[in-house]
């Protein structure tokens, strides 16, 4: 009766044996922390509280630390609570303030490894939300039976300005603004927005930013070519906006070695699956530098401080496959630079980023729906079905990134894919090695030929078998990259300021994928050339700043993409830096001198800034208090700040407002004037 269990018995042993195969590259995975329940993010108005829960299992249990933007949460404060009881993990924010809006982490780690989770907070103001109480009835309100509303017009008045910034990595800079408020009403301030290039910023690990009544700063502690640009700041009130700019330049720090390029920048990461990210980054100007000749992509899983090598050899393009990450962990990335001298700094490093299946993570959120119609008895003990709708989300030089959908699957055994590709033209089909089995319906195949045609299909398993091939694709051409861009075309340099000059030129012929260009200046028959940016611009016109007054320079411009650096363009016609003519400021203090009953003489003080050129003309307009419509009183224009207005109404109350112009054109209007009445004076004349 034993001899007919011994097949079983085999079988099973078979199976066993199969499953420990197939998934000993997981075991770090599987004993190391994971997240059984994510972080949620929340809204929630200040002066509120707010908890967020994450559950983790693994053995050992796991430890869990608490990020605020990627820094150490400080506990000893008393304002944030957490508690651990068996796996789930909770933070608490007792009061609710706007400086608690950021992204929050919960990095979970034992023995066997990290595995992190976040989610954002955001606290919203309660300006906009207060309610009063009263006994009156409740009715219907019609649009017509509401009041319109008025806004508080706030006119601000920056005292102190921020200028022009020139450092270096490794530095700091501090932009400051102080300003009048008029009316400088304590519930009604206005809000101070900051940007970069047009990019809001917020409170974070690499900007601090401090707002009070009449003032703000914002500080950039550790400068990295990433932080140069324009910077703004906008001083929004309901009743309109007043700002200001300046440029913020961040040159290469000596570099490691004598003439090793300069660090890299703006790392991003694009399409990050449960085991692989693809990097990408933008390369560095090579003014004075030998050109680059590769790139050393690292990582760092969040919570250490071990960075690791990613490829062996330098890579010379700027994007790069990362494979073999463990799911749910998160990592930073930096990039560095190679020339024949040696190797540059390490760039800024990457925002965090969890290895983390997008179905799933959407899942784990609330945002996918997963329904199956087969019955889980008859699905046990058969391979899965065939996956269908493959095509590519992404094609590149040297990889492709393929999505399908899943077949319908309800069996309780794991289920994964393979992968097979074959050239347009063939019918050999090869299947696509991974390093760790493919869970999710999209994945990016690399190592691919630039420039060639591959058709792809994929194959679903389980433990009971793999499935039929889905139909393949139709041919899917890879990039080819013609090379670097052309030059680009003529540079023009035009006056700014006695410190700037404006520069602008003609793109490229032959872009090939443009990121954007680098400008150099050199004083006229030097020779001696140097970066005035050192983050790639995008816009075809840059104002360079920093310049000597008087002196004479010469400008170029190159083009980059993903391969490197254009031919320099030719060089601008010399310019030699002076202040351009601008408008003039508006006049101020206008005075009522006399008044007969039917004319008034007034007067007023020049504006403070000329633009450049002689004040030539004047332009007087009137209003009646009370109302809104300007109109021009004298034709032809004034020339002295002496004026008087006929034709005027006895008893009437006006206003006054002065332009004043230039060879430049019509500046501002002045502030209006105070009211003033049409009635005569009666003062006696002298010797009476």
């Amino acid at each position: 009766p034993l001899i007919p269990l011994l097949p079983i018995c085999k079988s099973q042993s078979l199976v066993k044996t199969k499953l420990s195969d197939k998934y000993v590259r997981e075991e770090p995975m599987i004993r190391g922390p994971k997240f059984l329940v994510r972080l949620r993010s929340h809204t929630v108005f200040e002066n509120t509280s707010i908890k967020i829960f994450c559950t983790v299992e693994g053995f050992p249990t796991p430890i869990v630390k608490w990020y605020k933007d990627g820094l150490i949460l400080d506990l000893s404060s008393g304002k944030y609570l957490t508690e651990s009881i068996g796996g789930i993990h909770s933070l608490e924010i007792l009061r609710c303030s706007t400086d608690d809006t950021a992204q929050y982490t919960a990095v979970a780690g034992n023995s066997h490894g990290q595995a992190s989770s976040q989610a954002s907070i955001i606290v919203k103001s309660n300006d906009a939300t207060g309610f009063t109480t009263c006994a009156i009835p409740i009715v219907p309100l019609s649009a017509a039976m509401l009041p319109k509303i008025h806004y508080t017009k706030i006119n601000i008045t920056f005292v102190e300005k921020f200028g022009p910034v020139f450092s270096s990595e490794g530095g700091s800079a501090t932009l400051s603004a102080t300003m009048t408020l008029e009316p400088n009403l304590a519930n009604l301030q206005p809000e101070a927005q900051w940007y970069r290039d047009d990019t809001r910023l917020f409170d974070s690990k690499w900007v601090k930013i401090e707002t009070g009544r009449g003032f703000t700063t914002l500080t950039l502690p550790n400068l990295y070519k990433d932080d140069e640009g324009l910077y703004t700041l906008r001083m929004v009130t309901k009743g309109g906006t007043a700002q200001h700019s300046a440029f913020v330049s961040v040159a290469d720090s000596p570099p490691p070695v004598p003439g090793a390029p300069g660090a890299p920048m703006d790392i991003k990461i694009h399409d990050a699956n449960r085991d692989y990210v693809i990097v990408s980054w933008k390369p560095p100007n090579t003014t004075t530098e030998g050109p680059i000749l590769g790139y050393f992509v690292d990582k760092c899983e969040v919570g250490t401080e071990n960075w690791t090598q990613c490829n062996d050899h330098p890579i010379k393009i700027c994007k790069y496959p990362v494979p073999g990450l463990f799911e749910g962990h998160s990592y930073y990335f930096r990039v560095r630079a190679v020339n024949s001298h040696g190797i540059s700094k390490a760039s800024r490093m990457s925002d965090p980023i969890a290895a983390l299946d997008p179905t799933e993570f959407e899942r784990l959120h609330g945002k996918l729906d997963v329904v199956s119609y087969h019955d889980e008895d008859e699905a046990e003990g058969n391979p899965p079905g065939v996956p269908s709708g493959i095509y590519a989300s992404e094609t590149d030089r040297t990889y492709v990134v393929l999505s399908w959908k899943a077949p319908a699957y309800s069996s309780k055994a794991p289920m994964w894919y393979y992968i097979e590709k074959s050239m347009a033209d063939s019918n050999a089909w090869q299947r696509v090695n991974t390093q760790v089995p493919i869970r999710s319906p999209r994945y990016a195949v690399f190592d691919l030929a630039e420039g060639k045609q591959y058709k792809f299909r994929v194959l679903s398993a389980n433990m009971y078998g793999t499935s039929e091939p889905s139909e393949p694709t139709g041919p899917i051409e890879t990039q080819e990259l013609k090379g670097v861009p052309s030059a680009p075309g003529q540079v023009i340099a035009t006056r700014e300021t006695d410190t700037s000059v404006l520069i602008q030129w003609a793109p490229p012929k032959e872009p090939n994928n443009l990121i954007g260009y680098y400008i150099d200046q050199c004083v006229k028959g030097s020779k001696d050339w140097t970066s005035a940016n050192h983050k790639p611009r995008k816009e075809t016109r840059f104002v360079v700043s920093g310049l000597t007054k008087g002196e004479t320079y010469v400008f170029r411009v190159q083009a980059i993409n993903e391969l490197g650096l254009s031919d320099e363009s030719q060089e601008s016609s010399p310019l030699t830096v002076k202040a351009a003519l601008t408008t003039p400021s508006a006049p101020y203090d206008i005075a009522l001198l006399s008044c007969d009953g039917h004319s008034m003489v007034l007067n007023w003080k020049k504006p403070l800034q000329s633009g450049g050129a002689k004040i030539k003309d004047y332009y007087v307009d009137k209003r009646r208090s009370g109302t809104t419509m300007w109109r021009e009183i004298h034709i032809p224009p004034i020339s002295d700040r002496l004026y008087k207005v006929d034709g005027l109404t006895k008893g009437a109350v006006y206003q006054f407002q002065v332009y004043a112009a230039n060879l430049a054109g019509l500046g501002p209007a002045s502030k209006h004037s105070a009211d003033f009445s049409c009635e005569a004076w009666n003062m006696p004349e002298p010797g009476q």
